[in-house]
Formats: C-alpha cells, structure tokens, sequence
C-alpha cells in the first residue's frame, strides 16, 4: 500500500442514514480499497449479566462502548495493521466467541451514533461527517430494524426509545455534531454534500502518496 490510510467518522441519531451515506460515499472506489467498520460491533460483553437483566441496560450511553478497544484498533488500521474486529449478538448482548480480521485498506469508514463522542478517537479522523435527519424519520427506522433484524416486539422498541434513546441522543449524539467538518442533512440523500466530501477524500489521499 503506497499510501497512507484515511480514517473517516461518520456519525449521526438512530436510524439517521449514516450507513447510506457511507455506501454513497465510497461507491466509486475499488473493492478491497475502502472497510466500514460499525461502532455497533463493539458494545462491551454483558456475559457477566443474568440474561434477563442484560436488556436492561442502557446501549445508547457512552458506558456500553468499548472506545478504548475501538482508539486501539483504529490506530492498527491507520498504521497499516491489521485487525480482529468483534462481533456482537443483539440478542444475547454478548460478544461471539469468533472475530473478524480486517486487514489494512486505503480508506477506513468508522460509522455510528457515538463516533465523534470519545476526544482520543476523534483526533485520529480525517474526515468527521455527522448525518442530520429529522426525529420521526429516524424512530420509524429504527422501529422496522429492531423489529425485522433484531427480534424485538414493537411495545419493546417504543419503550426503549422513550426511556432512554430520546434522552441519550440528545445528551450525547446531537452535541457531537459540531465537533464534525461537514454536517449532511439527509445523509446518502443529499448528492452536493456527497460530491463535495468525495473530492476531498482524493485530494487527501493524492497529498498521502
């Protein structure tokens, strides 16, 4: 690899876009060129919990995110190392036992709802984008995701967003976004903000050669 690896954060409400945008991002380059990597893929292992009691907890605090696992990895890749990404069962709150090894790539996409919270993290970001949607939108999409992917019945879902998504987002997400360079409304949506952030991901990665 000739040149050196741009780390892009991209962060936003639930539901707000934010994988959208990071396909539309990075749909021109080559395969093996660009990793998305989710911040959802390291929530902290809640084995030591009575299954019964590990649904309780509250997964939109900075407390359930291993950022410390995550500063470490994100550095490995930057520096052209490679990686053994957890992998998370919603279901169960656990870690599975099984990782995934993320090998060196020229443009590492670190995309999810407290991605520019944690100082340590942030400083290592080219780019930090944060995806602007508007509040019913993004409850209706996580509605239908938690329902279809994750097994969860409506009554739990609409519990969960009052009691603590709501809160959370705007305790700990929305203030992030002015520590983004660019805030897109609409995410993937919004062609101008996408064009705009795709010229300057290359001019970063024509000044690393």
């Amino acid at each position: 690899m000739n040149k050196c690896p741009i780390l892009i954060g991209i962060s936003g409400g639930t539901g707000s876009g934010k994988t959208s945008a990071a396909k539309k991002l990075l749909e021109e380059f080559k395969r093996g060129e660009v990793v998305v990597i989710e911040q959802d893929s390291y929530y902290k292992d809640l084995t030591h919990l009575d299954p019964k009691d590990r649904h309780k907890q509250n997964f939109d605090h900075p407390d359930a995110i291993d950022f410390e696992l995550i500063t470490e990895h994100m550095s490995h890749l930057i520096q052209s190392q490679s990686i053994e990404c957890p992998q998370y069962n919603f279901s169960t709150h656990t870690r599975l036992p099984n990782t995934i090894k993320i090998e060196p790539h020229q443009v590492i996409v670190f995309e999810g709802i407290l991605v520019l919270h944690h100082p340590a993290l942030r400083n290592l970001m080219d780019i930090k984008i944060y995806v602007d949607t508007p509040p019913d939108i993004r409850f209706i999409r996580r509605l239908t995701r938690d329902m279809q992917a994750r097994g969860r019945s409506l009554q739990s879902v609409i519990d969960q967003y009052l009691q603590t998504v709501r809160l959370m987002h705007e305790e700990f997400v929305e203030p992030t976004k002015y520590f983004a360079d660019v805030i897109i409304p609409e995410g993937g949506q919004n062609h101008v903000a996408i064009d705009l952030l795709r010229t300057k991901i290359r001019s970063i990665l024509k000044e690393s050669q």
